[in-house]
């Protein structure tokens, strides 16, 4: 018989559940997560999995009656202990490893932040890591702060239209209804800071997002006492033109130390996630000016504060402003400055003297920092060629090193794969399980990032091949059936008849290759089909079939990205490949989830060396998905011939047509030699053996390797407190 709950026991816990819905610890929480759906399925699944849309779609009076339930309440006080354990934590490999950041923190630069699909405020990649690099700062629990940009509409919605064009549409982002809280000053008012730009004084209000133990805080133009103007700065993600742009800029980089300082905090390390936030060494020599310090000395003295990360490999990549554009963007902002303009934008040229250059924010970032990184061993060497003639310096010698990105695992492995490996860590009775739990006891986020976990999957006696084999047919099952619903929804007309036949998409039994990022061209998402009628007699073999699926967005303004997406929709409804071929609109980080997890195969073939590094591949090793790949970027330094499948050699032809011919013709020879045949060679009794050996070779030569907790301590070790 259920004891009922008593009122104050009551309104402890819906306090405790409010205050958790704000924190995005439980994104990477399976527990909590499984709370939130069990109270409202359909509101899970609607809502973009948002623990606040739930609980504002549960009534206090619903959540109240659901709580004298002792099962329900039982895992409500679990949830919530877990959380408070995990907030209140003080043996934290931050504070034995970085105790002098707590005083100190490091202060985090992004112009984008991804690290849930309830809140759209990132367009790819670089959010996707520093979403990434904030979850595992607060897992490590070391002392740091985040900045970003709140944009009210986020980055696009996308939809296709009747000729397979991608359209874009912006849905408005209720901060009521996701996890984030304003920013109050001490009388518990909004905190309203002020930054020059152009000719006006703007105000800014901030937003706070509750990273597990970091904050990180949102920079918000939509103010009523600024011009239209001034409030459309943070609409939308890398919305609007270079003079947009440039505006952004200044927000992010200068008012964001503005907001530090209103908040009290002096960052030992002002860390710049790409040169969004470049602008933010001109207010740190201001402040240094102000107290009397001389142009140079304020220079010298900044260059210590600061450390740079570039992640893009391409010149046009790097933003770059006329000097007209920085007179109209800064004027009012260094006009009490006593620094010519001229030597304002020399700080952004390579050639100082130079007129005709342009301002670039990569350069004005390298020269006041102290150490700057790219993010993986061959772009380390791209960024040392490309800024060489800044450095006037053999090419080896110029000051870029690098750290390698990665991910944060926990929040990427799919919850059914977190069950099966938490299952065996607990329920398991053989000597490797029993270690873990002797180590660990229940902290189950240290064992699996632990690499001595991961070089277990090469024991059959820890997890046998059926079992492994089991677990991919049920990740490929997830996947297909997410892919039908999916597919039926976006389908334009639907018809009772419809059903059954999107249904009929797919085959849970055939080799699925997956592929999924941002349409940019360099990626070149239809190489594959440059050996069209081959790929056709692949799918159609009924002994041996191969399917792929596809997800993706253009920018808006990629005009050869987009029809990059035309044509393989195109191929998908209109060609022979139609059935075994099939688009997933609206990419997001839930879409990526389901991908990284169903796939077999996680194709990646970029023009090298333009993939600075990739994430995605990592986020398939976790869940048995291998990586089929260019040997560019973070896949160069993981693959060793025996975890994955390479496409071709670890060379490239300058020439860009004949590697897009070299290329596509290695990846059809090893998609043919290599991964039908061992994904097929069964034994008697169904298991791909050499199959299930590749894959736990990926596991355990790359899951713990390639994660940002590995990344985080490295960028600690060597950057955030150098010896």
């Amino acid at each position: 018989m259920n004891k009922p709950l008593a009122n104050a026991e009551l309104n402890e816990i819906v306090a405790g559940l409010k205050k958790l819905s704000r924190n995005l610890w439980w994104c990477w929480n399976q527990e909590a997560q499984d709370f939130f759906y069990e109270l409202s399925p359909r509101g899970w699944q609607n809502m973009f999995h948002n623990a606040v849309a739930v609980l504002h779609e549960v009534s206090d009076q619903e959540l109240r009656a659901r709580l004298q339930d002792d099962r329900f309440a039982g895992r409500a006080r679990t949830v919530l202990r877990e959380f408070e354990a995990y907030m209140g934590e003080k043996k934290t490999w931050g504070h034995t490893n970085a105790p002098k950041l707590y005083k100190n923190p490091v202060a985090y630069f992004s112009a984008e932040f991804g690290w849930h699909e309830s809140l759209p405020i990132s367009a790819g990649g670089l959010g996707i890591l520093a979403g990434d690099h904030t979850k595992s700062a607060s897992d490590l629990g070391l002392g740091f702060v985040g900045i970003g940009l709140f944009y009210r509409e986020g980055y696009f919605q996308q939809a296709i239209d009747s000729n397979n064009w991608q359209t874009e549409y912006y849905n408005p982002v209720d901060p009521h209804n996701i996890p984030i809280e304003p920013l109050l000053d001490a009388d518990g008012k909004r905190l309203v800071c002020e930054v020059e730009i152009g000719l006006n004084v703007v105000s800014f209000q901030v937003w706070r997002v509750n990273v597990g133990r970091v904050p990180v805080y949102l920079l918000d133009t939509n103010l009523p006492q600024n011009e239209s103007l001034y409030r459309d700065l943070t609409c939308r993600v890398y919305g609007g033109d270079s003079t947009t742009r440039i505006m952004q800029e200044i927000l992010l980089g200068i008012g964001g130390v503005r907001l530090l300082r209103a908040l009290g905090h002096a960052p030992s390390t002002f860390h710049m996630n790409e040169g969004h936030a470049a602008f933010l060494t001109l207010e740190l020599i201001r402040e240094k000016m102000a107290a009397g310090k001389t142009f140079d000395e304020a220079q010298a003295l900044t260059k210590p504060e600061c450390i740079f990360t570039t992640h893009t490999p391409v010149e046009a990549g790097h933003d770059r402003f006329t000097p007209e554009l920085m007179n109209y963007a800064l004027q009012r902002y260094l006009s009490n400055q006593l620094v010519p303009f001229n030597d304002i934008l020399a700080l952004g040229r390579v050639k100082p003297d130079d007129t005709h250059e342009p301002f670039c924010m990569t350069v004005l970032a390298l020269k006041l920092c102290r150490a700057g990184n790219a993010v993986s061993e061959l772009h380390g060497e791209v960024s040392r060629h490309m800024w060489q003639s800044l450095y006037n310096v053999p090419e080896k010698d110029v000051p870029i090193g690098h750290i390698t990105n990665g991910i944060h695992l926990l929040g990427w492995m799919k919850g059914s794969v977190r069950q099966f490996w938490r299952r065996k860590l607990t329920d398991g009775q053989n000597n490797e399980t029993q270690f873990f739990r002797d180590k660990f006891g229940a902290d189950w986020s240290s064992v699996i990032n632990n690499a001595d976990f991961w070089h277990k999957m090469t024991d059959t006696e820890f997890v046998s091949d059926e079992e492994l084999w089991a677990l991919r047919y049920k990740l490929r099952r997830e996947l297909i059936e997410f892919a039908r619903r999916k597919l039926l929804l976006q389908s334009q007309r639907v018809t009772p008849g419809d059903f059954i036949r999107f249904d009929h998409l797919l085959n849970p039994d055939a080799l699925t290759i997956g592929f999924a990022r941002r349409f940019a061209t360099y990626k070149r998402a239809p190489l594959i089909f440059q050996q069209f009628d081959n790929i056709v007699k692949l799918v159609r073999d009924k002994q041996r079939p191969v399917q792929f699926i596809f997800a993706g967005k253009a920018h808006p303004r990629d005009d050869d990205g987009k029809r990059f997406i035309q044509q393989i929709i195109h191929l998908s409804k209109h060609s022979e490949l139609a059935g075994n071929l099939v688009f997933l609109e609206n990419y997001d980080i839930h879409v990526a989830r389901q991908m990284v997890s169903g796939c077999d195969i996680w194709l990646n073939n970029p023009r090298r060396p333009l993939e600075a590094s990739g994430t995605s591949g990592m986020k398939a090793s976790c869940h048995g998905c291998m990586g089929f790949s260019i040997m560019d970027g973070w896949w160069r330094e993981g693959y060793d011939g025996t975890n994955g499948f390479s496409i071709g050699d670890d060379s490239h032809s300058p020439i860009v047509e004949e590697q897009d011919r070299v290329d596509s013709a290695n990846l059809y020879r090893t998609l043919t030699e290599q991964v039908v045949p061992e994904f097929y060679n069964r034994d008697a009794n169904g298991i791909p053996r050499a199959w299930l050996k590749r894959m736990r070779n990926s596991m355990a030569t790359l899951v713990s390797q390639f994660t940002t907790d590995r990344m985080v301590k490295e960028y600690t070790n060597k950057y955030y407190q150098p010896k």
